[in-house]
C-alpha cells in the first residue's frame, strides 16, 4: 500500500450550532464546567421547599421565629451559588483565558439574580414574613460571604461560611440584635442592614472576579 492510497479523513469540525458563535460556546463551556445547570436545579428546589414551607405552615406567622426556615433556605441558595466558583481546571485555565474574569463576574451575578428570582417566584401570593426585600438582602449578603470564602477555601468548601453565618443569624434573630451586620435580624427598611449586605456582596464579587476561587488548599497564593 502506498501513501497515496491512504485516505485522509477531514478534520472534525465544530457542531453547526456553534459555528460563528465562539463567544456563546465559551460561555456555555464555562457554565458547564462550573455545574451551573445543576446549581439552577438546586435553586429551583430551594424555591420549591420555601413554597411548601409557606403553603403548609411550617413557619410561624410572625415574630423572630417566622424568619428561621426562610433564612435556612436562603442560605442554601447562597451556598449553591458560591459552590459554582469551583473550577475543575485550576491553574491552566487561569493562564489561558483572558475572558475568565468577565465570565466569573457574569456567572456569579447572574446566578445571584436567578436565586432571588426563583425564590421570589416561589413566595408570590404566599405571604412571606418581612417580604421579598429581606429575602433578597439575605441572599446577596450571604452570597458575598460565600464568594469571599472561596478565595480561602476553594469553591467546593465555599458553602461553609454562609451556613455558619446563617446559624449566627438565627441567634441574632432570637436575641433581636440591632447591629446592621446581622442584617437577617433587621427589618426591610433598615438602611444600615442593606448597606452592610450590599458591601459584603460587592467586595466578594469584586475579589472573586479578580482573583477567582482558590484552586487547592495547599496553595500559598
Amino acid at each position: 500500500m502506498t501513501a497515496a492510497a491512504v485516505r485522509e479523513w477531514p478534520p472534525v469540525s465544530a457542531p453547526l450550532a456553534w459555528r460563528g458563535r465562539p463567544g456563546a460556546r465559551l460561555v456555555w463551556l464555562h457554565l458547564r464546567s462550573r455545574r451551573v445547570p445543576a446549581a439552577v436545579a438546586v435553586l429551583a428546589a430551594c424555591g420549591g421547599v420555601l413554597r411548601a414551607a409557606l403553603t403548609w405552615y411550617w413557619t410561624f406567622s410572625g415574630g423572630p421565629y417566622a424568619q428561621q426556615i426562610p433564612l435556612i433556605i436562603e442560605a442554601g441558595a447562597a451556598a449553591a451559588v458560591a459552590v459554582t466558583s469551583h473550577s475543575p481546571f485550576g491553574e491552566p485555565e487561569r493562564a489561558t483565558g483572558r475572558w475568565l474574569p468577565y465570565l466569573r463576574f457574569g456567572t456569579a451575578l447572574a446566578l445571584t439574580g436567578v436565586a432571588i428570582g426563583l425564590l421570589q417566584l416561589a413566595v408570590t401570593g404566599a405571604g412571606l414574613n418581612e417580604g421579598i426585600l429581606v429575602m433578597a438582602r439575605n441572599v446577596i449578603g450571604m452570597t458575598g460571604i460565600g464568594l469571599l470564602t472561596s478565595l480561602a477555601t476553594g469553591g467546593l468548601l465555599a458553602w461553609t461560611l454562609p451556613l455558619g453565618y446563617m446559624a449566627f443569624a438565627q441567634y441574632a434573630l432570637l436575641e433581636a440584635w440591632r447591629s446592621p451586620w446581622t442584617w437577617p435580624a433587621r427589618p426591610p427598611t433598615d438602611h444600615g442592614a442593606w448597606i452592610c449586605a450590599s458591601v459584603v456582596f460587592a467586595v466578594g464579587l469584586a475579589a472573586f472576579t479578580i482573583r477567582g476561587a482558590r484552586d487547592r488548599l495547599a496553595d500559598n497564593a
